[in-house]
C-alpha cells in the first residue's frame, strides 16, 4: 500500500511544501505548533483544530468555520 502511494507521488510529481509555525491556538488557548500544507490554512498540533492565518501587522490564527467557508464561496 505504501509503495502504491509513493508511486502516485512520483507519477504526478506532487511537490508538498509543509510549513510549521508556532503560535497560540484560538481554540485550546495554548502555545502550539501549526502545520500547513496548503497556503494560509493550518492545523493545531495540540488539539487538531483547523485555523486560517491572517496577517495584518500581527499574525493571528482564526478558527475556520461555516462563515469563513461561505465568505470564500460568495466572495
Amino acid at each position: 500500500m505504501v509503495a502504491l502511494s509513493m508511486s502516485l507521488f512520483k507519477r504526478y510529481k506532487l511537490k508538498l511544501n509543509p510549513e510549521v509555525t508556532p503560535g497560540v491556538c484560538p481554540h485550546c488557548k495554548e502555545m502550539s505548533s501549526f502545520v500547513s500544507i496548503v497556503n494560509d490554512y493550518y492545523k493545531c498540533m495540540t488539539c487538531g483544530t483547523d485555523v486560517e492565518q491572517k496577517i495584518n501587522g500581527v499574525i493571528k490564527y482564526l478558527p475556520i468555520g461555516k462563515d469563513t467557508l461561505l465568505e470564500k464561496e460568495n466572495g
